[in-house]
């Protein structure tokens, strides 16, 4: 398999407010610190577009690669298909944008898990094609079909905005993909259902049921077992392991039952919300940032997505 060149992350330029949420959902601030644990997090400003986040992404990772735009053979834009424009390809607008003329643009929807399945599908088919490129978009506009005026929707409300761009090629990655074990509990499909109102989509959840924590739990853990066996470690090789973040408390108790010291995670919570697709990655420029990581650690990425879907991917670190 391929893996991952480099990558960069973009964040938008306006900021959602919990003081806000309260004022016009008349739900309790304290209420809606305990489900975002920050004040405010980033969100498309307007005029913002995901689309245009992906494209400052890629822009400055293909400059600062000096990649040559020729050899850019695949692009995928990644997300939950409710893209800026209806009917329309953010792939081939980005690619146009980039001068990326040889290349075949498509979409891949599977919500906040599309951008590791899309990075899965390119690193599988880089050994194929040596010397080119996929390059992988992520942008949503999740912030935008949050309907702060319901407050049965509260649990939506740390919804924010980043786009992503991750270069992908057989030769001398960064991050080998090891392994991506992905499963969907189609169970949950109707749990939560995009909804027209004044002239936006935005989000519903369904008649509450019980147990979704425990899903998230059950098949995380079921899919990391599955990746080590697969790449013959155990718990006490995973170097780092980076979840979603959507729920802390979900996200701590998963590192509790798998037996991951919480110090091999990364928490974001109080500065960011739930950033779509590039929570992982956020988190994982972060520790290059910090310059925590080093040769040979195996590195954990956990995604899940309404639908539901999980994944768990693995990587390793080349230096």
């Amino acid at each position: 398999m391929g893996g991952i060149v480099d990558f960069d992350v973009c964040f938008p330029s306006a900021t959602a407010d919990i003081r806000d949420m309260h004022q016009v959902s008349g739900v309790p601030v304290a209420d809606l610190a305990a489900i975002t644990h920050t004040e405010s997090f980033p969100v498309l400003a307007d005029g913002e577009t995901a689309s245009g986040l992906a494209l400052r992404a890629a822009s400055r990772l293909l400059d600062r690669l000096g990649t040559d735009r020729s050899a850019v053979r695949e692009v995928i834009y990644a997300g939950c298909g409710e893209w800026d424009v209806p009917f329309w390809s953010p792939a081939a607008k980005v690619a146009d944008e980039l001068g990326i003329r040889n290349a075949h643009c498509y979409e891949l929807t599977n919500f906040c898990n599309a951008g590791l399945t899309a990075i899965r599908l390119a690193a599988e088919s880089a050994g194929s094609r040596h010397g080119a490129y996929t390059l992988v978009l992520l942008g949503d506009r999740l912030s935008r079909m949050v309907d702060y005026g319901d407050p049965d929707s509260k649990a939506l409300f740390n919804f924010g905005d980043a786009g992503a761009a991750v270069l992908l090629a057989d030769d001398d990655p960064s991050f080998r993909v090891l392994h991506s074990a992905m499963r969907t509990d189609p169970r949950w499909s109707d749990y939560y259902q995009g909804e027209w109102r004044d002239g936006r989509v935005v989000i519903r959840r369904g008649a509450h049921r019980r147990g979704l924590a425990t899903a998230y739990v059950e098949n995380f853990t079921r899919l990391v077992d599955e990746t080590l066996t697969a790449t013959g470690r155990t718990v006490g090789d995973v170097a780092w392991f980076l979840v979603n973040q959507g729920d802390k408390g979900m996200h701590e108790r998963l590192l509790t039952t798998l037996g991951i010291p919480a110090e091999r995670s990364v928490f974001n919570y109080g500065r960011l919300g739930h950033m779509g697709g590039a929570d992982t990655l956020i988190a994982l420029d972060d520790l290059m940032e910090e310059k925590k990581l080093r040769e040979g650690d195996l590195v954990l990425l956990a995604t899940s997505a309404m639908g539901f879907s999980w994944g768990v991917t693995a990587l390793e670190y080349s230096g």
